[in-house]
Parts: structure tokens; C-alpha cells; sequence
């Protein structure tokens, strides 16, 4: 018996129907969501005695790959880098620096006013940032976090760097485990802050 060419294309795509729709009932498990981990503001930072008379804005670090990313990383070799599984920061490495960083700023009150790139608020000064490392090393058995950056201050109405230095912080880890990794990170986060605010409040205002 010969079956008509649209009968058994109709056959055919019933079949691929059904066979799609069992599919679809097929139960697979569902992936855990990753831990998402913060980069804390410091607990406790000293207030400055009088606060400049400047507003200062904080922009967002400059990063280039694989800093501009929200993976925590690992550097077990000079030339390698690794990621943390299963966990990721809340946001990307520079806006997790910014927002730490106008945090500790406006904890210490060296500046009349802090503000970030994102608001709509005009400020006298401004903080640039460039991020050159932002990740934990591996030693034997032993963890470092280190976080580079270079930073400026910089007069909004002459565009002139009033200041510009490299930090580099470094704080140790526990253990290897993500949760003492990450504390080293806020640690490393809480000196930077330290030796930024220093720094910006004893730069010297340049006269136009």
C-alpha cells in the first residue's frame, strides 16, 4: 500500500510533536544559584577633624579584562588566572571598588560632599581610578588577596591632575576557602581606603 507524500508528512510531524513534547516533560535538576559575595564598606574609619571644603566625585575604576568582570580571581601561576566556582561578586570589580570606596570617603567627612559618576550632582573634584590587580594568589598552601590602583585627583574646572600615585595593598587569607578569601579581600579594600582618604586629604588644591 502506498501512503500518500502529505499523509506521511503529516504522520511525521505528529511523531516529532509528541517526541518534542516528551521532551519538554523531561525533569532535569536545576543548578544551584552561586553565592554572591559583597565587597564591604570598612566597619570603622577615622573621621578627619575638618572636612575640606570640596565636593568630591568618585568614578568608577577604569578595568580592563579580566578585572572588568564580576569573577573572583585567582593567580596560581604569573601568567594564569583562575576563577572561584560557584560564587561571584554582587557586581563587577570597579563597581564594587566605587561604591566601597565613596562609602569610606563619606564615613571619614574629609570632603564637604562625596557623590558618584552616576548621580546628577557637579562636584569641584574628582578621584579616577585604574584597577591593575584585583585577585588572590596562590602560594603552596598559603592565600594573599592584592588590589593595585592607580589613582588622580583631579580639579573638574581645569581638568588639571592635582595628584596621582599607585597603591598597592595586599592582606592575607586564613585558609583557602571562599569565605576567608573574601574576608582578605575587605581587608585589602579597608587599607586601600585607608591610604586613599590619607592621601586625597593632604593633596593640595591648585589656584586656577
Amino acid at each position: 500500500m502506498i501512503i500518500p507524500a502529505a499523509k506521511t508528512c503529516r504522520t511525521l510531524g505528529t511523531a516529532m510533536l509528541v517526541s518534542g513534547a516528551l521532551a519538554a516533560c523531561t525533569v532535569f535538576p536545576i543548578p544551584e544559584a552561586p553565592r554572591v559575595m559583597d565587597f564591604p564598606v570598612p566597619a570603622e574609619l577615622q573621621k578627619s577633624g575638618t572636612s575640606r571644603p570640596e565636593s568630591l566625585r568618585i568614578d568608577t575604576p577604569f578595568a580592563s579584562e579580566p578585572f572588568n568582570s564580576s569573577r573572583i580571581l585567582a593567580k596560581p601561576e604569573p601568567w594564569e588566572f583562575t576563577v572561584y566556582g560557584g560564587v561571584r561578586w554582587r557586581d563587577t570589580a570597579p563597581v564594587l571598588l566605587r561604591d566601597m570606596l565613596a562609602g569610606a570617603f563619606r564615613a571619614s567627612d574629609v570632603f564637604r560632599d562625596v557623590v558618584i559618576d552616576t548621580g546628577p550632582s557637579n562636584s569641584d573634584l574628582t578621584l579616577a581610578t585604574e584597577i591593575s590587580a584585583f585577585h588572590a594568589i596562590n602560594h603552596g598552601n598559603s592565600t594573599r588577596v592584592t588590589v593595585t590602583v592607580y589613582g588622580q585627583l583631579i580639579n573638574n574646572r581645569s581638568r588639571q591632575t592635582l595628584c596621582s600615585s599607585n597603591f598597592i595593598v595586599s592582606a592575607p587569607a586564613g585558609d583557602q576557602t571562599i569565605n576567608s578569601v573574601v574576608q582578605a579581600f575587605g581587608d585589602a579594600g579597608e587599607e586601600l581606603a585607608i591610604n586613599l582618604i590619607d592621601w586625597a586629604r593632604n593633596c593640595e588644591t591648585r589656584q586656577d
